[in-house]
């Protein structure tokens, strides 16, 4: 860890300015007052600017208008944060960021956050296309409040991902697996060209009259994978098992307890590195670049 902390702005909070403007600010500084760029100029204020319009004229730095704005976190911690969380397969906890960062469990844990609310994506063009297997499945998690356990998943939070193969994942907190709320999700978030491939549920019934094409597999069968003989496209969900693997792994191993309002950060902290993984060429150092970069235009306060 100490090798991979060695870069200066890991070290130095004003290296640590320069790497956040140079990323954030790739053509200048940008007002986020006016939205005007490039038309700023240094104050005596270590980090700070002044807009130049003359309807505005107002200072700014570059973490106004971030997760990290009006943080007393050190902006190298910050880095590291950024870092360690973009480089943990199964992510990391708290208290163990609080403890390798020297800040108080209560920063480590709204720090993390915040990280994972930069790395939450929004406005996304649909998945899949021609040519484009895109799997869809669901999964059980956790504890709803208030709910009596009992057999079955009734008592559980419901997930519903979708995973492109060879491509990325998104996944949606749902309030139960049914007709009425996966197929909107889908439909919303597919490609009309994907091939579709899920498991034997009903649910997923109507996809192939929708999509170019659906395939399912039947698990109460003990049927896991077939090749289909016409196209040859090998039919299994064992891509979206691979995630969800990562997934709960990481939320039973490392996290072992999420509240509801926060789960949905969770998802989008696990989606993002799945979508940014080294089988997809992007490496520890570019997936941290992707993650600070989704900190602009995000403000996330403690209440």
């Amino acid at each position: 860890m100490l090798d991979a902390f060695s870069a200066p702005h890991f070290r130095d909070d004003e290296a640590a300015r320069k790497f956040l403007e140079d990323l954030l600010w790739p053509n200048g500084p940008v007002c986020p007052h006016c939205g005007v760029v490039n038309h700023a100029y240094a104050t005596k204020r270590a980090g700070v600017y002044r807009c130049a319009e003359k309807a505005c004229r107002k200072d700014f730095t570059v973490t106004m208008r971030t997760v990290m704005e009006r943080s007393h976190i050190s902006l190298h911690k910050w880095l590291q944060g950024f870092y360690l969380m973009c480089s943990s397969k199964k992510g990391m906890s708290a208290h163990q960021v609080h403890r390798s960062l020297g800040i108080t469990y209560r920063s480590a844990w709204f720090m993390w956050h915040r990280i994972r609310e930069a790395m939450r994506a929004g406005g996304l063009a649909p998945m899949g296309g021609a040519g484009s297997i895109v799997e869809v499945d669901e999964t059980y998690i956790g504890r709803k409040p208030g709910v009596e356990v009992k057999q079955g998943v009734g008592h559980k939070h419901t997930i519903l991902t979708l995973v492109e193969r060879a491509g990325s994942a998104r996944s949606f907190h749902v309030d139960e697996a049914t007709r009425a709320v996966v197929l909107p999700i889908i439909r919303a978030n597919l490609d009309r060209e994907s091939h579709v491939m899920t498991d034997e549920a009903k649910r997923y019934a109507a996809l192939g009259d929708e999509f170019a094409n659906h395939s399912a597999v039947d698990h109460s069968r003990d049927e896991y994978g077939y090749t289909d003989r016409k196209t040859g496209v090998k039919v299994n969900t064992n891509t979206i098992e691979g995630y969800y693997s990562i997934f709960k792994r990481g939320m039973k191993g490392i996290y072992q307890h999420c509240g509801e309002k926060h789960l949905h950060r969770y998802l989008a902290e696990f989606d993002f590195r799945y979508s940014n993984r080294l089988a997809l060429a992007v490496d520890d150092k570019e997936r941290t670049c992707r993650a600070v970069a989704g900190a602009a235009g995000k403000r996330l306060t403690y209440q």
